[in-house]
């Protein structure tokens, strides 16, 4: 385990979130998600009834369906498992994610349209790690059409501490942009 070996604890609490890429045969995307919430202590849910240890509180699957400039074309999204039955009657306005590009703006575009009361807490989040599986997923594309111009400046350069245009890892790889002393 790479963290330090923790005090004495109870586990309380799970999240799964799994994420994966997929090219179509038609030349679009589909990034999917799925997050499972589970409790290892059974508890009382007025409209669900007794939820006993393991069973998922919140069970969702998101899938966008992309295109290489990554703009959304097609958005799934259902709900197997929520704690209020009301849940899955918002997975409709989903739909206002067609249209919006992921890339720079995308999770204030997002919080607009489906922000609070407007969307669920639990399938907004998991748009974080789809866009980024959307970024792992075409990366060998796109590292092949950077290849070719190799004078064009990387989409991802100053994106994180390691790919700072002025970080040795700029440096060395891509002397071209590189930006320190």
């Amino acid at each position: 385990m790479p963290l330090p070996t923790p005090v004495a604890r109870e586990r309380l609490h799970d999240r799964r979130v799994h994420c994966a890429g997929f090219r179509r045969e038609d030349g679009l995307w589909d990034i999917e998600g799925h997050l499972v919430d589970t409790k290892t202590y059974g508890f009382d849910n007025h409209q669900r009834g007794r939820i006993e240890p393991g069973t998922p509180i919140h069970e969702m699957w998101l899938r966008v369906t992309i295109d290489d400039a990554m703009q959304i074309h097609a958005v799934q999204a259902a709900t197997d498992h929520a704690p209020y039955s009301i849940c899955p009657a918002i997975l409709p306005n989903f739909q206002r994610l067609v249209g919006l590009r992921i890339g720079p703006g995308f999770r204030r575009k997002v919080s607009e349209r489906l922000g609070g009361i407007e969307g669920c807490t639990h399938l907004v989040e998991l748009l974080g790690p789809l866009a980024t599986t959307a970024f792992q997923s075409m990366a060998g594309q796109r590292r092949a059409r950077q290849g070719a111009d190799p004078a064009r400046r990387p989409h991802w350069l100053d994106t994180c501490h390691a790919h700072a245009s002025s970080s040795p890892v700029v440096k060395e790889r891509f002397p071209q942009h590189y930006t320190g002393k």
